[in-house]
C-alpha cells in the first residue's frame, strides 16, 4: 500500500512517543470533563503506555462554568498529588471569549498556557464569533500574551480567508487531533486536514472529555498520510 492508502490506528501510529497533549478536561469535577478522579488517572496511565510526556489540564472558564483561577489552582495542586506516574502535569485553562474573560482580561486573573507563561488558550461559539473578536485577540496580544484558537477547524462561521487572516495576526491555532478521526463531523475533518496541509497548526491537543472516549479515539484508523503530517508538525520547534 502507498502512504496516500495505508491507514493506521491512533494508539498503534507511534504518534505518542514523547507527545504534549495541549488541550483537556482531565482535571476532576471542575467542567463538564471528568468527574471522578479514578477515571482522570486512568487516562494518565493509557498516556504514559503510550509515552506521552506532558499534558496540560485546561478546564473551561466562561459565563455558564466561572471557574474561579484560586479553585482551580487549589484543585490542580490536589490532583497532582493524588497521581504518581512519570506525566508531566500542568495547568492552564480554555477561556471562551465572553464578559467574563473581558473582566479577567482586565484584571489579569488569567491561567496561563505555555512553558513561558505567555499564552492564553481561547475558544468561541461553535455557530458565529463573539462581539468584538478581533478586537479581543489585539487586546490579549496588548496585554503581552499570544493567542492560541482551540480546535479552529470546529467554528462552522469561519472561511480558509478568516483562518488566513488569523494567522497574520499572530494567532496560534491548535488541532484537536480526534477531528482527523470524525469525531466532530465531515465538515471539521475536511477543515483540520486542509489546515495541516498548509502547516497552520502549531500544536495539538484531544480535548478529552472521558476515558471511554481516549480507548475509542484510540482504535479509529486515520490515513498515515494524516499521521505523518500530525509527526511532521510536532517535529517543529516549539512555539509554547
Amino acid at each position: 500500500m502507498s502512504l496516500f492508502t495505508k491507514k493506521q490506528t491512533l494508539g498503534e501510529s507511534g504518534l505518542y512517543s514523547g507527545y504534549v497533549d495541549w488541550h483537556s478536561h482531565i482535571l476532576p469535577g471542575v467542567d463538564d470533563g471528568l468527574q471522578k478522579v479514578e477515571d482522570s488517572l486512568a487516562i494518565l496511565d493509557v498516556y504514559a503506555s503510550l509515552g506521552v510526556r506532558e499534558v496540560w489540564l485546561t478546564p473551561h472558564i466562561m459565563e455558564d462554568v466561572p471557574n474561579e483561577t484560586t479553585a482551580l489552582r487549589e484543585r490542580f495542586a490536589w490532583f497532582k498529588a493524588q497521581y504518581s506516574g512519570p506525566i508531566a502535569l500542568h495547568l492552564a485553562a480554555e477561556n471562551m471569549i465572553d464578559h467574563l474573560f473581558a473582566e479577567r482580561l482586565d484584571a489579569g486573573d488569567l491561567l496561563p498556557i505555555g512553558s513561558k507563561g505567555d499564552c492564553l488558550l481561547v475558544e468561541t461559539s461553535y455557530m458565529s464569533p463573539p462581539l468584538g473578536f478581533r478586537p479581543t485577540l489585539r487586546k490579549i496580544q496588548s496585554k503581552g500574551f499570544h493567542p492560541v484558537l482551540a480546535h479552529p477547524e470546529r467554528y462552522v462561521y469561519m472561511t480558509d480567508k478568516d483562518y488566513k487572516e488569523l494567522i497574520d495576526m499572530g494567532v496560534r491555532l491548535q488541532l484537536n487531533v480526534p477531528s482527523l478521526a470524525g469525531t466532530y463531523g465531515p465538515e471539521a475533518q475536511t477543515k483540520a486536514r486542509r489546515l495541516l496541509q498548509w502547516g497552520l497548526y502549531t500544536l495539538t491537543g484531544h480535548d478529552l472529555h472521558s476515558h471511554r472516549f481516549l480507548l475509542h479515539l484510540l482504535a479509529q484508523k486515520l490515513p498515515a498520510k494524516d499521521i505523518a503530517l500530525v509527526k511532521s508538525l510536532l517535529a517543529r520547534p516549539s512555539r509554547m
